[in-house]
């Protein structure tokens, strides 16, 4: 039961890691799980056990069958679900016993691996040797295959691919030292690799273009600077507007006023007109001055 707890807690723990160290983790724990359920079930070589995972790997399924290397290089692996190695294939380096984990991530694929600019049309499924002879090791070492020029063939069951795709569907082989290869189909639906490792079929997205992928961006600030530019240019016809009136008003109120408008100093000032009248006395005679009147 302590087994267990340590188990998810391992899993909750690589979960929240990069991509990359998340698969080395959880090909650590597959192989945990795989070679203590050999170990449980006493296997007889060849056989195929299910391991059983936690709740929160559900989508995932793990299978590990227990080989002799003899076995192995007269009969090669048919069994392993997907996986078929042909015969004459030997472990490197050479071991007496191993252990041949799969690997099927489900629904789980896309937050394992990813592939920019392609889709996953299969799961993720993996294949995973390691050395049985010591199931009891807690290094237990991952070693390679050498199928001595021949392929490892790799069958996606209920996989219909349309017409249309065929050409265009890719199979992915993701290593253990993070490189991906591509490479075609050799039949619908099958993969031929030299190689252990992670594999899927994918099929390349088309890429909108940039304008169009951030369209409503665009969209959004060209109609923001059309409602600025659209109150600018209500304020600029609001001001002109009182402008002017205020200036035909002024116009009006200039030819009203009975007093004369003068510019003192800056400043306009009302002033009335200069009229000079002749004294008339009251006699209707105009006085003249005496010559007296000067001396």
């Amino acid at each position: 039961m302590s087994w267990f707890f340590i188990s998810v807690f391992f899993i909750f723990l690589f979960c929240s890691c990069s991509n990359s160290s998340s698969t080395d983790s959880l090909d650590v724990f597959t192989r945990d799980v795989a070679l203590k359920t050999l170990v449980q079930n006493r296997p007889h070589t060849g056989a195929v056990y299910k391991a059983i995972l936690p709740a929160n790997l559900s989508g995932v399924e793990v299978f590990v069958v227990g080989l002799r290397s003899r076995r192995l290089w007269n009969r090669g692996a048919e069994k392993l679900s997907c996986f078929h190695i042909p015969s004459r294939t030997k472990p490197m380096p050479h071991v007496k016993r191993l252990a041949l984990v799969y690997q099927d991530l489900g629904n789980l694929s896309s937050q394992f691996y990813h592939l920019p600019g392609y889709s996953f049309l299969t799961s993720v499924v993996g294949l995973l040797v390691y050395d049985a002879t010591d199931t009891s090791s807690t290094s237990t070492r991952r070693i390679g295959l050498n199928t001595m020029g021949k392929q490892i063939s790799i069958q996606f069951p209920n996989l219909t691919l349309e017409e249309r795709l065929i050409s265009k569907a890719k199979c992915v082989l993701f290593a253990a030292n993070g490189t991906v290869y591509l490479s075609d189909l050799r039949s619908p639906g099958v993969c031929n690799t030299n190689d252990q490792g992670h594999f899927s079929i994918v099929v390349l997205v088309k890429k909108k273009p940039l304008i169009l992928r951030y369209s409503w961006v665009v969209a959004i600030v060209l109609g923001v600077l059309v409602a600025i530019l659209g109150c600018y240019l209500g304020m600029v016809c609001m001001r002109h507007r009182k402008r002017k009136k205020f200036q035909v008003m002024e116009g009006q109120a200039e030819d009203d006023s009975v007093l004369e408008n003068r510019w003192i100093c800056g400043s306009k000032m009302p002033s009335g007109g200069v009229v000079r009248t002749q004294p008339v006395p009251e006699n209707g005679f105009r006085h003249l001055a005496s010559p007296d009147h000067f001396s």
